[in-house]
């Protein structure tokens, strides 16, 4: 179990520290495939099933991400055959590059980074190796309609995974469509993301009205993270500044606060053995400080001011009404998020209601421990600091 953690944790870094597109892609896998037996051995509920759909999703994405980055392996290589004049003034500012390197085409993000700068992918080739890029890594985000494998994954997986797999792993989509797709393929993104705002609507809407339907609280968090998500790819789709801000801040928000919801539903599931909201109740009169962090982590997840949601949320906000200069469906698109936010504090404040109050459940009378103690509560208050900090102060 911990050796899959680790490399799960491992292939997490390589992704986020990698130059090199082979290198990116490899540690993506290497991310990804832990997953499969972390849930599928360690997991509960409907494993096999929620097991077998993420490794086949995030599989099928990834295939179609590689065919991606081939292309632009292949279009760089073109480019620096046909550019030797370019190539000796990039070689003379670059000289830890290799010159038979470059011209034998690179994996490296600078290089191709460069061709792309200088005219190497033509608008036509960026037109077709984005929604490549787009499809491939808009799996893992989880972009609409490429999301169901996630909260059933979610639901199954152990608590330690799932803090990693909502709070780290998801985030490598998002973070591979700005890293790749946008810096190497502008001209591509600029004509397909307005569309692609359009799907971040339906993550918001839609994940979260599904979000309200559900009486399981990891399925509760499991929506609500792709429709937090969506604003993620509402940010990436504004294409300005305080939208990738905004979108890269939240991307850090939403893994603080979902970490801290799997690992307070992990406390009590461990002791109940159930995550169903209509057989829980009243859990604050047994549990009060695992049930006071809850309800921070519902009110972080809502966007109240003071934590780290509420100022990337905000961002977003401003950055897709900024966009509506140039395209005037922003201004939906604005609209609607912000009633995403209202759904969301539904849900959540539902969940903390039917979870932490009213009259307690017999069942559970002197049967379930509070977290007592520094050792056992410095992990949530350390995500409740984070979270609050860098609410309060996002310059940090």
């Amino acid at each position: 179990f911990y050796i899959l953690l680790m490399a799960l944790v491992t292939g997490v870094f390589g992704v986020f520290v990698s130059r090199d597109m082979f290198f990116f892609y490899f540690s993506y896998e290497l991310a990804v495939i832990p997953m499969y037996l972390l849930i599928g051995v360690w997991g509960s509920t409907n494993k096999e099933y929620a097991t077998m759909k993420l490794t086949l999703y995030l599989t099928a994405g990834a295939v179609v991400a590689l065919v991606g980055l081939l292309l632009m392996y292949f279009g760089s290589q073109a480019w620096y055959l046909a550019e030797d004049g370019r190539l000796d003034a990039f070689l003379a500012a670059n000289p830890l590059f290799a010159h038979k390197d470059a011209h034998a085409g690179s994996f490296k993000l600078d290089q191709v980074m460069y061709a792309a700068k200088n005219g190497g992918f033509s608008e036509s080739f960026q037109m077709f190796v984005f929604p490549l890029i787009l499809l491939g890594f808009g799996a893992i985000a989880p972009m609409w309609p490429l999301h169901t494998w996630s909260p059933g994954g979610h639901a199954a997986a152990p608590s330690s995974a799932s803090m990693l797999h909502a709070g780290v792993l998801m985030k490598l989509g998002s973070y591979g469509i700005i890293r790749i797709g946008l810096t190497c393929l502008p001209e591509g993104a600029v004509a397909i993301l307005p569309y692609v705002a359009a799907l971040s609507m339906m993550n918001i809407i839609y994940g979260g009205f599904v979000a309200m339907a559900q009486r399981d609280l990891k399925f509760i968090i499991g929506y609500s993270s792709s429709s937090h998500m969506g604003y993620v790819i509402l940010g990436i789709a504004s294409m300005n500044v305080i939208g990738i801000d905004g979108a890269v801040f939240l991307m850090f928000a939403h893994g603080i606060m979902t970490a801290l919801a799997f690992g307070l539903i992990g406390w009590f599931y461990d002791q109940t053995h159930t995550r169903m909201l209509p057989d829980l109740g009243g859990l604050a009169k047994q549990i009060p400080w695992i049930g006071f962090a809850f309800c921070i982590m519902a009110f972080a997840s809502a966007g109240l001011p003071g934590f780290a949601n509420f100022a990337s949320e905000l961002l977003v906000l401003f950055a897709s009404w900024q966009e509506a200069a140039n395209n005037p469906m922003f201004y939906l698109y604005t609209v609607l998020a912000v009633w995403g936010i209202v759904i969301s504090a539904v849900y959540l404040l539902r969940a903390v209601r039917w979870t932490f109050f009213g009259p307690l459940n017999p069942t559970w009378e002197g049967k379930v421990e509070d977290a007592k103690g520094f050792v056992w509560r410095a992990p949530f208050v350390m995500l409740i600091f984070v979270l609050a900090l860098t609410g309060c102060y996002p310059k940090l």
